[in-house]
């Protein structure tokens, strides 16, 4: 119970994948009989204990094919774990009457799981997602003789080999060399780079169309000319009110109006009335 103790330790998300490693492969082999054995109390008696040796035995074996997974960018931690989760699985679906080692049984199950926790990190947008993607996905990453891109003989070499179209091949070739982009990332210091613009930035922004634009623009300024002539045909009384109730930051209250002019906040507020109906009759007859 010790060593797994050790071994969970390892693979907590802290845990250091060299000292796991190194952990891992202190931990004798099971022979032939011994396996059968341990095999036999779990399928017929459930033996959880006989279960737990048999894990801890082949996870030098998940180490191993995790390694052959690290051209992919992802932590050997993570691989390793996925990876002893199929063992798990693989132990408590072992047939011992079948007649095979159980890591034969077992590599299966190891690398299936790992080979879906590569398929949802490996890109932000899925490269793969039916069976027939997955396994050009894996097998193209190992038959590439190079960085650069397949030529024709190639492709078609490894087409014939998976049984698929040399279409498929250079399409799920352009995947794997594609990187993921933000939709929406910010534009970067180089405005002029091609590079520095996300997708976001070529949507069509109807708002910028410039006939729309200076058609607005026009409006404004007609409409401010037309505001500043009707102003002008009023007396200098009700200009000054309608400037101060609705033209400044700080607007002026009915009975600061009234004091300023000696009279009521009614009467304030019927000069209000009369001068704003002038307003709109005399833009009526400028427009």
């Amino acid at each position: 119970m010790g060593t797994s103790l050790r071994v969970v330790e390892h693979l907590s998300p802290g845990g250091n994948v060299n000292a796991y490693v190194q952990t891992v492969s202190t931990i004798p082999i099971l022979n032939a009989d011994e396996e059968r054995e341990l095999a036999e109390r779990l399928h017929y008696q459930n033996d959880l204990e006989a279960a737990r040796q048999l894990v801890l035995s082949h996870l030098r074996f998940v180490v191993h094919i995790a390694k052959s997974y690290s051209g992919y960018g992802l932590p050997l931690s993570d691989l390793i774990q996925e990876g002893n989760v199929g063992l798990m699985k693989a132990v408590k679906r072992f047939d011992p009457t079948v007649g095979v080692r159980l890591v034969s049984f077992a590599v299966h199950w190891i690398k299936a799981e790992m080979h879906e926790f590569i398929l949802r990190n490996w890109r932000i947008v899925k490269v793969a997602t039916t069976k027939a993607q997955r396994k050009l996905f894996f097998n193209l990453r190992s038959q590439k003789k190079g960085l650069g891109w397949m030529t024709n003989d190639e492709v078609n070499a490894v087409a014939a080999d998976l049984g698929v179209d040399s279409a498929v091949v250079r399409q799920m070739e352009g995947r794997m060399a594609s990187s993921d982009t933000a939709f929406d990332a910010p534009v970067g210091e180089d405005d002029e780079s091609v590079n520095s613009w996300s997708p976001a930035q070529y949507l069509e922004d109807e708002s910028a169309d410039p006939a729309l634009q200076l058609e607005e623009t026009n409006w404004e300024e007609s409409s401010q000319q037309q505001l500043m002539s009707a102003m002008e045909s009023l007396d200098q009384r009700s200009r000054d009110i309608l400037a101060q109730r609705w033209l400044v930051d700080d607007k002026a209250t009915l009975h600061d109006l009234a004091a300023k002019y000696n009279v009521s906040a009614e009467r304030i507020r019927q000069l209000e009335k009369n001068a704003m109906k002038k307003l709109r009759d005399a833009m009526v007859l400028v427009a």
